[in-house]
């Protein structure tokens, strides 16, 4: 992976491949300027690379961190966004036509949530939710129930669900798509793995036709870029990177540079995050002021942890809680934590802590966020490489404060 896709002595032999920072590329001929652009169209097809001809179809920096990033996965191709969020609209602009229904697992990121809800609905597609918890027959009657299964475009699914890190089971969602899919309309499934990707999951293994990422977060690691990234087969990428191609949202040769730096640390900054997670955890849950630890080494039920033994490879370094009390022992909470940041975001190499439901899922509506589980008591904390003892006394320190103002009220 540190190497695919480049070459030293195409670059006056530079061990890092330099910031292709162009607009534009000069063609060698007219004939072969011809060529690009029938491939770039579709208009002629054929095995051969494409030639480099603008940096909103392609760049060298882009198409290195592309060629890179599906190795992780295992896909046929990789396309790059300029956001996490650009990624998921123009995947779902891409097949999910007007006309068509969108069947969703919630939670999902209070922006996926918000595009869904309220700019897809608006160009005539049906959008229907789900839960973790649901058992495949209660999908099925729900998608019987609202006569969608021959107009069923894609099922959208995070796993672990942000923030309440429930997990949906991927092979039976494939099962529930196929089952949805007649003659040459396809019912697509499509994975948002920011939160254990791509190290701890893989879900093409598990059937997921599309998988997405905010390569903001663990990808970047560095929480200096924001970027997003879709992968797939060949089919299914061409037609998203035709779509991005219009749009014109493609990660831009800097930011395909930062993530190509970032790829090389990626695995042992996650099997940091990952060990000082466990340590968090163990905290949390022997900790009197918290209720409930959401967190991949302890499950709801046997269903969650057979999904866990059969998808996952790590418990990853994400982790939500209940504190006791409510928002305004949250808020106190967040407020006197001084190592970890109080910032939204995750998956970087410092620890960030967040109230869901006043900030990133803000927008879900109440009842939708009571059904969810995103209730004004859940904190959420991504976990960074910093020393373990370091974060559990700065938890520590929060949860005193929360303490003394509970006896003095």
């Amino acid at each position: 992976m540190m190497s695919h896709g480049y070459n030293p002595f195409w670059s006056e032999g530079s061990i890092k491949p330099p910031l292709f920072q162009t607009s534009t590329f000069e063609f060698a001929s007219a004939q072969a300027g011809k060529a690009f652009f029938a491939k770039a169209y579709g208009i002629e097809e054929n095995s051969d690379p494409m030639g480099l001809i603008y940096s909103r179809l392609n760049n060298p920096n882009l198409e290195i961190f592309e060629t890179r990033l599906r190795l992780w996965d295992g896909t046929e191709s990789c396309a790059a966004f300029e956001s996490g969020m650009a990624a998921i609209s123009t995947t779902l602009m891409t097949f999910a036509k007007p006309g068509s229904a969108v069947l969703c697992s919630m939670p999902v990121y209070g922006g996926t949530n918000h595009f869904l809800q309220h700019i897809l609905a608006g160009y005539g597609v049906d959008v229907f939710h789900f839960y973790p918890n649901q058992t495949k027959k209660e999908i099925e009657e729900l998608i019987v129930r609202h006569g969608i299964a021959n107009r069923l475009s894609i099922i959208y699914t995070e796993s672990p669900a942000n923030p309440t890190i429930q997990l949906v089971d991927i092979e039976m969602c494939s099962e529930i798509a196929k089952q949805c899919s007649f003659n040459e309309e396809q019912t697509l499934l499509a994975v948002d793995n920011t939160f254990m990707g791509p190290v701890w999951q893989h879900p093409n293994e598990h059937g997921a036709d599309l998988i997405l990422y905010s390569a903001t977060k663990y990808i970047g690691g560095h929480s200096d870029l924001i970027a997003g990234a879709v992968l797939g087969s060949q089919e299914h990428m061409n037609q998203v990177k035709a779509m991005r191609t219009f749009l014109g949202n493609m990660a831009s040769p800097h930011t395909s540079w930062l993530l190509c730096r970032s790829l090389e640390t990626l695995q042992i900054r996650m099997e940091k995050q990952a060990e000082n997670a466990k340590q968090v955890a163990q905290f949390l849950r022997e900790h009197s002021l918290v209720n409930q630890v959401f967190y991949l080494d302890e499950f709801i039920d046997a269903r969650q942890e057979d999904i866990f033994n059969r998808h996952c490879s790590s418990t990853g370094a994400m982790i939500s809680f209940t504190i006791k009390g409510g928002e305004k022992e949250a808020f106190q909470f967040l407020d006197s934590l001084t190592l970890i940041k109080l910032a939204v975001s995750l998956g970087g190499t410092e620890s960030l802590a967040e109230h869901p439901c006043s900030m990133t899922h803000t927008d879900m509506p109440y009842e939708l966020k009571q059904l969810a589980g995103v209730t004004e008591d859940l904190l959420r904390i991504s976990v960074g490489i910093e020393h373990p003892q370091d974060l559990i006394d700065d938890l520590a320190h929060a949860f005193d404060m929360v303490q003394q103002n509970l006896h003095t009220a």
